[in-house]
């Protein structure tokens, strides 16, 4: 828990740029959920709301005022989302203010979750890019006040926010938004991942070009690079990197048997393995799917909260609907489905095909499917 003292600058854990604070009940339970659909945010909230799994989420808790706590997150975040009554955030933050080119971004939230308000560094500090990508990740309304908005084009540190994007290497995201900004050429491939990301009502800048593979994309020669894969990129595909950014989509799907009693930690080891046998990034998981009898399984319950996995059960008759390549008597006589992680994986995916049929390793079984972003309703 963080200590906040009159006078004294909290230590805090810094794992991701922005931060999200709450401090009232409704508050926590919407910051809870936020935390999900935007996952560049570390959470922060009130000790008194405490739920039990905070550490297996990596949210941080803090007992008395936030306004102590606010110091701290202005020095090491790049904006600051609060779920606080937005005549409270200004006051709390006044003291902190040094320079437009200095002050991080920060929004204000409304109890409700119906309204995201661009505060304070709107242009260059990014807080009207922010408002824009928050609000459409939470299904909220964008206020900006400014009379002009940014400019209309792709926010490279939060491209894909809104559907749970996540970049692989923070160091090449300003110079490639350099490029962006300035007009330069920019190639974008996209292998997989949701496809309307462009939500500007505008035409695409000429300078973002989209490319159909890395290869084409390569050949010619752009100043720098947006890659939207669920692969691991291979040594000769690396020059686009030099001043390129992996996106991570939630693509991924995990079916998942197991054994009664199967530890988290064989889970997680067998999921590893076979991620990286495939040349997948666990990035892109977006879900373990199995069959409703192991939905109290400690195991996967741990599993799926410490990675802010979704976790889906379906009965024996929605896995028999599930036409597999591998169906099993024995797996019937026990469970009343004709197989599971198999079945699991490709409903949940809403795919056709498997990336890897059912694969046993000790107490595991798992298969993979890549999502159909074609038939995905979000």
């Amino acid at each position: 828990m963080i200590s906040l003292c009159e006078g004294e600058i909290p230590v805090i854990v810094k794992r991701k740029p922005y931060a999200l604070v709450a401090i009232t009940k409704h508050g926590v339970a919407h910051a809870r959920s936020y935390a999900e659909k935007f996952p560049y945010a570390d959470l922060y909230y009130m000790k008194k709301f405490e739920q039990g799994d905070e550490d297996m989420r990596q949210i941080q808790l803090f007992d008395g005022t936030v306004r102590l706590l606010l110091p701290a997150l202005f020095q090491q975040y790049k904006g600051i989302i609060c779920i606080i009554s937005l005549g409270a955030v200004v006051r709390m933050i006044a003291p902190l203010l040094i320079d437009k080119k200095k002050d991080p971004a920060v929004l204000v939230v409304d109890d409700k979750g119906q309204y995201v308000i661009s505060v304070l560094s709107g242009h260059i500090g990014g807080a009207n890019a922010l408002t824009h990508e928050f609000a459409h990740a939470i299904d909220a309304v964008p206020v900006i006040t400014t009379a002009s908005d940014v400019q209309k084009t792709i926010p490279v540190d939060l491209f894909g926010a809104q559907f749970g994007w996540i970049w692989d290497c923070e160091e090449k995201l300003t110079p490639v938004s350099a490029s962006v900004v300035n007009e330069e050429h920019v190639a974008i491939v996209q292998e997989t991942g949701e496809k309307n990301w462009w939500m500007h009502k505008c035409s695409m800048p000429e300078n973002l070009i989209i490319y159909p593979t890395i290869e084409e994309a390569t050949k010619a020669k752009p100043q720098a690079a947006l890659i939207i894969t669920d692969r691991l990129i291979e040594a000769h595909e690396e020059v686009l990197l030099e001043k390129g950014v992996i996106y991570r989509p939630k693509s991924i799907v995990l079916g998942i048997g197991c054994n009664r009693g199967t530890t988290m930690a064989e889970i997680e080891l067998v999921i590893d393995e076979t991620l990286s046998e495939l040349c997948l990034s666990k990035k892109s998981v977006k879900a373990i799917a199995t069959i409703d009898l192991k939905k109290n399984e400690t195991g996967l319950l741990e599993l799926t909260a410490k990675h802010n996995w979704h976790f889906v059960t379906y009965t024996p008759d929605q896995l028999n609907e599930i036409k597999t390549q591998n169906p099993s008597e024995t797996v019937f006589k026990y469970t009343g489905a004709y197989g599971v992680s198999e079945p699991a994986a490709l409903r949940y995916a809403k795919a056709k095909e498997l990336l890897l049929e059912k694969k046993k390793s000790g107490n595991v079984t798992i298969s993979i499917a890549r999502v159909n972003f074609e038939e995905e309703i979000r």
